[in-house]
Parts: C-alpha cells; sequence; structure tokens
C-alpha cells in the first residue's frame, strides 16, 4: 500500500489577475505562499519518500514551502515539464474575461474545460493527458508499485489528467472536475498501483 497525493500551486500572480497562464513562467502571491504553508500543516505527519514537480516556478516554489512546513528530511524531487500546465497557445497572457467578451462566453468555457477542443495555438487537456500520462506510467506509478508514498505538485489540468485516470472519470464528465489551490487530494494505492479510495483536505 501507499499514498499518492495531488496538489495543484498556490494561487500565482496571473491566477490573481485572471490572466490565462500555461506555461508562462509566473511565481506564486503572498496569497499563494500563505496557501502553500496552510497545505504544508495539512500534510503534517504523513512521509512522502519522493515528490515530483513540473518544469513551472509557481509549481516548484509551492512545493518548496510545503516541504519546509512539513519539516520533512531531504527527498527526492523530479522536475519535468511533462507535469507543466496545458498550454493555453494564443490565449497566454490574456484577461479571461476581457477573452470571453470577445470570444463569447461558451466559446471560452470550451477551450478551458472540454476534454479534446484546442484554444487557438494551444493543447487540449486530452494533449495534455498524452503527455503527462506516459510521464505517470514511466516515473510515478512504479514508485507507487514499490510501496512508495509520492507527492506531486503540479497545475489545474495537468492533475485533471491525472485524476480522469485514477477515478476512472470519463471525457463527458472531466469538464466539471475543479481542482483547487493548494487543497491535497489523497489516494490510497495498491501493489498494482490502483486507487482504492482517495480524500480530499478539508
Amino acid at each position: 500500500m501507499a499514498n499518492l497525493v495531488l496538489l495543484r500551486h498556490g494561487q500565482s500572480q496571473w491566477n490573481l489577475e485572471n490572466r490565462f497562464t500555461g506555461w508562462v513562467d509566473v511565481p506564486i502571491t503572498p496569497k499563494g505562499e500563505e496557501e502553500a504553508h496552510a497545505a504544508g500543516v495539512a500534510l503534517k505527519g504523513q512521509k512522502f519518500s519522493v515528490a515530483f514537480t513540473s518544469a513551472l516556478l509557481r509549481a516548484q516554489q509551492t512545493l518548496d514551502i510545503i516541504l519546509k512546513e512539513m519539516g520533512s528530511p531531504a527527498i527526492p524531487v523530479f522536475k519535468d515539464k511533462a507535469l507543466n500546465e496545458r498550454h493555453y497557445g494564443d490565449l497566454q497572457g490574456l484577461n479571461k474575461a476581457e477573452t470571453a467578451k470577445k470570444y463569447g462566453d461558451e466559446q471560452v468555457h470550451l477551450w478551458r474545460r472540454s476534454y479534446d477542443v484546442r484554444p487557438p495555438g494551444g493543447e487540449s487537456l486530452k494533449d495534455t493527458a498524452e503527455r503527462v500520462m506516459p510521464y505517470y506510467h514511466a516515473k510515478i506509478l512504479p514508485m507507487i508499485k514499490e510501496g512508495k508514498n509520492v507527492l506531486v505538485c503540479a497545475h489545474g489540468n495537468s492533475l485533471r489528467a491525472l485524476v480522469m485516470e485514477l477515478e476512472g472519470i470519463g471525457p463527458e464528465a472531466i469538464p466539471s472536475v475543479n481542482i483547487d489551490t493548494c487543497r491535497p487530494l489523497s489516494y490510497e494505492m495498491d501493489a498494482n498501483g490502483r486507487a482504492l479510495n482517495h480524500a480530499l483536505a478539508a
């Protein structure tokens, strides 16, 4: 048995400004730092063997704060762009409300929440899953099968891709799934790497 904890980074500067962020490397805000400290407190007492994060600063900053808050000994941390947020293409940097006024609420909702609709020049959630899941199966899952507790600090859409597989959620239901910032989502995993149950931190 092993535990897998998924965690979305704390509030970033462009979350605060309501912008499409994607792969733009923006830092977390003071509120994001507070969220990360709170997540670290919520995770105190858990022992992780290894952590994974993306190549983006906001996820790395969040993970660093969490591990320090937990008083966790130095554990291996693997960083890879496979866990990066969905690439929003031409929308990156644009204000979400202004973009909705220009293209319409329905179109922007499709770009943001659908499974296989790509924003201009960007990735759909399906595209994101097609880079996240091979990395998960090659790098993360083997450690889980060894009984190691794993922490993954990443992004809303890269984590939604993982949640789809772990919980058996289909493309038609994934638009309604939301990943809150810095709210740990814990899975109890069996020796074959199947999720037995999951719990969301209060």
